[in-house]
């Protein structure tokens, strides 16, 4: 799980795996069909990964359309919609979020306001202290969640 991680949250992973997958399925596809020179199997194997199918080269014997409904697959069920997935994630940032630093200070900011207004008016502080925390409290879960 751990690797599928790795490749899935790793854009130089997820290119490095797209090309070896068009590497391998361009040698099996080369090994499979006779009379195919290497450039014409990557060639293929481009044209097959990209699901754009041009029908120049498409493979004659079983193994090589076995080789073709797998690769298809892994296209269209994993590789593209990890890209997808990645580019998305990158859209959907929350830059208004408070980050980790500001929560800190914000938390900081409150004790230092108990502190004056304890200061002041205890009696006020007491209820005041009830709600700075509510407030607090509120900062924590928003840095956890």
């Amino acid at each position: 799980m751990d690797l599928l991680k790795r490749f899935t949250n790793s854009p130089r992973a997820l290119v490095f795996s797209y090309l070896l997958l068009i590497v391998v399925s361009g040698l099996l596809y080369w090994l499979f069909e006779d009379g195919k020179s290497p450039g014409d199997a990557v060639w293929w194997a481009v044209v097959t990964a990209s699901t754009v199918g041009y029908g120049d080269s498409y493979p004659l014997t079983w193994p090589g359309r076995v080789l073709a409904g797998i690769l298809i697959s892994v296209m269209v069920l994993f590789v593209i919609p990890l890209i997808t997935a990645h580019f998305a994630s990158k859209l959907i940032v929350d830059n208004d979020a408070f980050q980790h630093e500001e929560q800190e200070e914000i938390k900081n900011q409150l004790r230092e306001i108990r502190a004056i207004v304890e200061r002041l008016d205890p009696a006020a502080a007491a209820e005041a202290g009830v709600r700075l925390d509510a407030v607090a409290e509120r900062a924590e879960q928003s840095r956890t969640s």
